[in-house]
């Protein structure tokens, strides 16, 4: 049975560099008294290492008001986004350590993911960040689960997000958790965001692999990728390679940190991000460009991103393209 933790009381870290935006959420969806609206109300408060004023990105500054005592009895301690390569100062560590030790949840927006690597509480755990740095963070911690597809994860006391808009789902995933759907949908509403993306919903952008170490197999790859409207079994990608089917799968996990046939449907799907994005052809002409021969297939595909492909040309197309499918 699932834990039920209690959200009466959130405690938001601002350390230095982190984002406007990420801090913000955390205000926003927990900071804003909406009890005058029959809505619950949070104990909420902005912390530090020490109380005053805090650098931000972008060249903002935040005065917080609050040491790190203020989080030591609160619900959910959250962490938004920051730089990845700045070390995290050990007594906020121990305060994200603490506060899972005693039962109460940590919180991570975006880069923030890195803090609760730091402090250990990754390991042995799913999670996820933005996608940009999710082989980073599975690489610098790695006994961490990352999953770079996702727009969060629910491990009970640590929640992990992606980037920017999916903290906001998380934090409307603890709010619709502790306090029912009803209430979450009326924050959204109040917030004009989805009440409900759901957390397996994935990051719309695909994660680019890693160009391959092994020389061969980079070359491989070059040739599949101007070859991708035609048929890519591991079969013909192991003659072209000239090497057994079975040498080429491990060389090319190897290389790569992705099998042959991930890899494809990976820059397949890609290619057709691209082309949604920069072009005006129909989803049955992509589908044959990128070598997925029929729309139905693309759709099956691109619902694994939790959209359909006109959807995602309607989301990040640039001018106005006539769509024929």
């Amino acid at each position: 049975m699932r834990t039920a933790y209690p959200l009466r009381s959130v405690a938001v870290v601002a350390l230095p560099g982190v984002s406007p935006f990420e801090l913000a959420v955390l205000c926003e969806v927990f900071g804003i008294d909406r009890t005058g609206d029959g809505l619950p109300g949070y104990d909420f408060a902005v912390v530090g290492e020490r109380p005053g004023r805090v650098p931000m990105k972008t060249g903002l500054a935040v005065d917080v008001p609050h040491g790190l005592d203020r989080a030591a009895e609160a619900d959910v301690v959250a962490v938004g986004a920051r730089p990845v390569d700045q070390p995290t100062p050990e007594a906020v560590l121990r305060l994200l350590r603490e506060t899972v030790e005693r039962g109460a949840r940590v919180l991570s927006i975006c880069t923030a993911a890195f803090v609760l690597g730091e402090a250990g509480l990754l390991d042995g755990r799913p999670c996820t960040t933005h996608w940009m740095y999710a082989a980073e963070l599975a690489a610098r911690y790695p006994r961490a689960r990352v999953d770079p597809d996702v727009l969060y994860v629910d491990d009970g006391a640590v929640v992990t997000s992606a980037g920017t808009a999916a903290g906001i789902d998380a934090c409307l995933h603890l709010v619709r958790s502790a306090h029912g759907a009803a209430v979450a949908a009326r924050i959204a509403r109040r917030m004009v965001v989805p009440p409900h993306r759901d957390g397996g919903q994935a990051q719309y952008v695909a994660t680019p692999l890693p160009r391959a170490a092994d020389d061969g197999i980079a070359a491989l790859q070059e040739w599949a990728l101007a070859h991708l409207d035609e048929e890519l079994s591991v079969e013909r990608l192991a003659r072209r390679a000239l090497v057994s089917p079975r040498t080429l799968a491990r060389r090319f996990t190897e290389s790569c940190g992705a099998t042959p046939g991930a890899w494809v449907a990976r820059m397949r799907l890609q290619r057709a991000q691209e082309l949604l994005e920069t072009t005006s052809m129909s989803v049955d002409a992509i589908a044959a460009e990128v070598g997925w021969g029929t729309a139905a297939v693309l759709r099956h595909h691109f619902g694994k991103l939790g959209t359909t492909p006109l959807a995602y040309r309607r989301t990040f197309a640039g001018p106005p393209v006539r769509e024929s499918a």
